[in-house]
């Protein structure tokens, strides 16, 4: 049997007015993959923080040890020293470097005070080799794709001599195909390496085909361990360990009343905003109805994202072309502003870094989009504004102990809450939202799912992009399939599967 090399015990980590671990109890053997699992706000990410030294010594209450040897890191580059890295689920890459300066970056290969270059881009390309990624480690970053992107993480923990690897949601960003290809480097990296993982994931699937034992987390205590020699891991078992209680169904049922077509785009055309040259939606045309959701499917780069924001208020790209019409009249919407005015709201996929306010309340950030809704004049009325951040609390099940909370603090389920509250606050008659359930839980999804059939049944024209085709076949009454640029496909609930989808794209990548 391998030996452990890690241990922490009784992990407490207390933060303003939550208890996110309450003496969480987890072991790690040398040379195994193990998957940490639970809910939104379980208190995953958290207990990796406090392993890596982000929250340092001093900051939790509990004991970490490792190979051995008590640990007390005040920050991450005691961690480091000892081979523990770990790569966050927002990748810490730098756009305008490249590959190979990022891979050296804090971890210079250096003679005296200069960077010795060559050193730099020939053992970052050794390493580009190792993690199979085929690219020259003079490319910039922002000219690779998520994918590789998270590739080069990995690069950059090899050339850290990496022995415990952890991976904070590392397929979030990525599709099918990216995915298997990370999940077969890491079981690679066991094999030839002797590296030890730590992966955290709701996609339970992913979980199931690469950990060897799950530890299960909720409301920030340890419920169990299971080992996939001995145990059944399951899907409906994991689940069950994550909510306590059995999910019948993954997604809630709902009666389609469909009315009349209520918005359409016709040969809607937009090029790159910095390459104008490069054509990214290529004259699409689409329409959705009253009370239906739509979705649209595609490998990443299809250019889904590009043509949702071109159209909320030209808010990517440039020389943008074609029409709009809403409820048969032909509208423009060359600002944000002027889209919120027609009744058009965008939920970004980027909760973080687009759609939120991290150091601002709840309460600010839902009202933010439609402040006119809550002033007199030139005042702001707090009370009103307060209320109506409660009434979408109580709504959404938003989980907080007070809507003056800093969204920072919430859990991703949680922001993800938010930020829908603050674009149905904002009245839409059009809502699209991109990778609606992207990094949360199984039971937030759900409750994701439930606020999207609510707003169908209200009247409401969902448009909804995804990189999961499942969640698409689940939820959607029409699908539409992009492939670079081009709406290549429509299928009606009926005749749409997985193999459809992927055989549309792959006749597409063929020209035919």
């Amino acid at each position: 049997m391998s030996r452990t090399l890690l241990e922490m015990k009784n992990i407490t980590k207390l933060f303003p007015g939550v208890r996110a671990l309450d003496n969480v109890n987890i072991d790690v053997k040398e040379g195994e993959v193990h998957a940490i699992v639970g809910e939104n706000g379980a208190g995953k990410s958290t207990l990796m923080n406090v392993l890596s030294g982000v929250y340092p010594y001093g900051s939790y209450e509990g004991t970490i040890t490792y190979d051995g040897e008590e640990c007390r890191f005040s920050k991450i580059r005691d961690s480091e020293k000892l081979g523990i890295v770990i790569i966050h689920q927002e990748l810490a890459l730098v756009p305008y470097l490249t590959i190979g300066e990022n891979i050296f970056l804090g971890n210079e290969r250096s003679n005296a005070s200069f960077i010795n270059w060559d050193a730099t881009f020939h053992e970052a390309d050794e390493l580009l080799r190792k993690v199979g990624l085929l690219e020259n480690s003079r490319t910039l970053i922002k000219d690779i794709s998520v994918g590789k992107q998270q590739l080069v993480e990995i690069a950059k923990a090899l050339g850290k001599n990496v022995r415990l690897l952890i991976l904070d949601e590392p397929t979030a960003s990525l599709n099918d195909v990216d995915s298997r290809k990370l999940l077969d480097l890491i079981l690679l990296l066991k094999k030839e390496a002797g590296i030890t993982s730590i992966i955290i994931s709701h996609k339970l699937e992913e979980i199931n085909y690469v950990a060897d034992r799950i530890t299960i987390l909720r409301d920030g205590s340890t419920i169990e361990t299971l080992d996939k020699a001995a145990d059944d891991i399951s899907e409906p078992r994991i689940v069950r360990g994550m909510v306590g209680r059995e999910m019948v169904d993954r997604y809630p049922q709902r009666n389609v009343a469909i009315g009349n077509e209520c918005f359409s785009v016709s040969n809607w055309t937009v090029r790159h905003p910095v390459f104008l040259d490069r054509l990214v939606v290529k004259n699409a045309s689409f329409n959705v109805r009253q009370g239906e959701i739509v979705g649209f499917a595609g490998l990443m780069g299809a250019g889904r994202s590009e043509l949702a924001k071109s159209i909320f208020g030209r808010a990517y790209g440039h020389y943008i072309s074609g029409t709009i019409f809403k409820n048969g009249a032909e509208i423009a919407l060359p600002s944000i502003r002027r889209a919120i005015e027609n009744g058009i709201a965008y939920i970004t996929e980027d909760r973080k870094g687009d759609g939120l306010i991290l150091s601002e309340s709840i309460t600010e950030n839902i009202t933010l989009a439609k402040m006119d809704k809550v002033t007199s004049g030139i005042f702001v009325d707090k009370d009103l504004e307060r209320q109506s951040a409660l009434d979408y609390r109580d709504k959404l099940r938003i989980k907080t102990p007070s809507v003056e909370q800093k969204v920072g603090n919430l859990s991703g389920g949680n922001q993800q809450k938010v930020l829908v509250s603050k674009w149905m606050f904002t009245d839409p008659d059009v809502l699209f939202l991109d990778e609606p359930t992207r990094g949360i839980d199984v039971g937030a999804k759900y409750e994701i799912y439930t606020i999207m059939n609510n707003l169908a049944a209200a009247g409401k024209a969902v448009i909804m992009i995804s990189s999961d085709l499942q969640e698409v076949l689940g939820m959607c009454d029409r699908i539409y399939v992009m492939y670079e640029g081009r709406i290549i496909g429509e299928l009606p609930r009926e005749e749409a599967s997985q193999e459809v989808i992927m055989s549309l794209i792959l006749l597409a990548s063929k020209g035919a």
